[in-house]
Order: C-alpha cells, then sequence, then structure tokens
C-alpha cells in the first residue's frame, strides 16, 4: 500500500507536518512519501491520500482548495485524510480558533475519512508586513506551536485503518 502525502504551505511549516505524518507512517510499515502539492499531477500509483493546508483568514490555501477540486475524481476513489495547519497557542487556546471554512466541503467532495487542526508556526522574522500585521492583531504568540505527539497520532491512526483494511481483504 502507497500513501501519498502533501501539503500546501506559504512557509514550510505545514510542509513539515506532511513530512512527519510520512515518516509516522513509514515507521509503523507504510509505504509513505511527502511530496509537494507543487509538483503532483496524477494520483496514480498511490492507495490513499493525506492532502494538507495552511489556514489564512479561515480557509484553505488556494492551490490546496485547486489540488483537491482538480483531481476530486481520483481522491473520491482512495481512502482521503485532510489536515490544516495554522492556528498558533497553546491547543486550549488556539488563534483563530475553529476549523477552515472550507473543510466540511473538501471532505464531503471527496469522502474524505477525517480531519485534523494542527497548531502552526510563526516567526515574524520570515513573515511580510500584512501577516505580521493579522498576528499582532490576534495576539498569536510568536513561535513553534506545532504539536509533534499529537502529529505522530494522526500517522498511527491512518496506518491502523490502513493496517486493518488491507487485513481485511
Amino acid at each position: 500500500m502507497r500513501v501519498l502525502i502533501t501539503a500546501a504551505s506559504r512557509h514550510d511549516s505545514t510542509r513539515e507536518i506532511a513530512e512527519a505524518i510520512a515518516a509516522g507512517l513509514t515507521q509503523r510499515g507504510i509505504d509513505a512519501e511527502a511530496r509537494p502539492l507543487e509538483q503532483i499531477t496524477t494520483l496514480d500509483g498511490f492507495d490513499a491520500v493525506v492532502v494538507g493546508s495552511a489556514i489564512y483568514m479561515g480557509r484553505w490555501l488556494k492551490t490546496a482548495r485547486e489540488f483537491v477540486s482538480e483531481h476530486a475524481a481520483e481522491l473520491s476513489s482512495v481512502p482521503v485524510w485532510l489536515f490544516s495547519s495554522g492556528p498558533l497557542g497553546p491547543p486550549d487556546h488556539l488563534i483563530p480558533e475553529g476549523e477552515s471554512a472550507d473543510v466540511e466541503q473538501l471532505i464531503e467532495l471527496v469522502g474524505g475519512r477525517g480531519h485534523r487542526v494542527f497548531a502552526g508556526r510563526l516567526e515574524r522574522a520570515s513573515v511580510g508586513f500584512a501577516e505580521r500585521a493579522a498576528a499582532k492583531a490576534v495576539h498569536a504568540p510568536e513561535g513553534d506551536c506545532r504539536d509533534w505527539d499529537a502529529i505522530d497520532g494522526f500517522a498511527g491512526e491512518i496506518a491502523s485503518q490502513l493496517t486493518l483494511e488491507k487485513a481485511a481483504r
């Protein structure tokens, strides 16, 4: 079983989450490959897909939304999971709170099996003026707020489901 993990990322934080999910799947005996969203033209050869996106202004990045829409038929024919990255702060005080406005529609479009929201990373020195102003307006804390144990747990859940399905065949 081969699994593709891909994500749209502005500042590499979400890409790094995709890579961690791929590593978690690999450690559990699943053939997993993390690839940048922009490099994918077909899903041929993959038996499952995990798609993620950074969240900005309450939405997935346009490239991720377009990817899911353009590949909806292919994605609908394999197990799919989604993840979002971007809220900042401790898990019980994530900023901004809530999920992306796009997620429910995307899950419905491809028959997604699940979705997780992971905190992101903010390095003010590496973002532009508009992003710094938005972060300041919502009092977003600077630093890496990603919960690597939760990310690995998500990989574990995916691996368990795929392993059970493979055994049932």
